[in-house]
């Protein structure tokens, strides 16, 4: 099985920021834009946390708080949990399964050097899981290469 090394490979590095300082509203609709359920929050440069689709339901919504008078840092995630690039797609996994969460900024050296998401895993699973078949199949049928 993969690492998120893997991952980032193909999907590349980029990571969607905001800063602390930045309205819930404005969060918003940079993920609406960008089509993400998660933003990292970085203040002048350096990793702060990460704010999520979750974190707008449960601290703004449900407590009746207005996103355009809310700032990010108010409701972000400050010390969410994170990955390395050798961390395994298991790994990632029952993290995300344990501890309910969808998102794992993915840290080298103390850098942030990405985001991966379970929609990321899933697909690198399945495209994985794809290519043991097709061998499997050449395998059965004769077709070795």
């Amino acid at each position: 099985m993969g690492t998120v090394r893997h991952i980032l490979q193909k999907k590349g590095n980029k990571v969607i920021a905001i800063e602390p300082t930045s309205t819930v509203f404005k969060a918003l609709e940079t993920m609406v834009e960008q089509n993400v359920g998660a933003l990292i929050v970085m203040d002048q440069g350096k990793f702060a946390g990460m704010f999520t689709e979750r974190d707008y339901a449960r601290k703004v919504i449900l407590k009746g708080k207005a996103s355009r008078d809310t700032l990010v840092q108010e409701i972000m995630s400050e010390h969410p949990l994170v990955v390395s690039p050798d961390t395994t797609m298991e790994q990632c996994m029952a993290l995300m399964t344990q501890k309910y969460i969808r998102h794992l900024p993915v840290f080298e050296n103390q850098q942030l050097v990405g985001l991966v998401s379970i929609g990321d895993i899933v697909k690198y699973m399945i495209e994985e899981q794809k290519c043991i078949i097709e061998d499997l199949e050449h395998y059965i049928t004769g077709h070795h290469e």
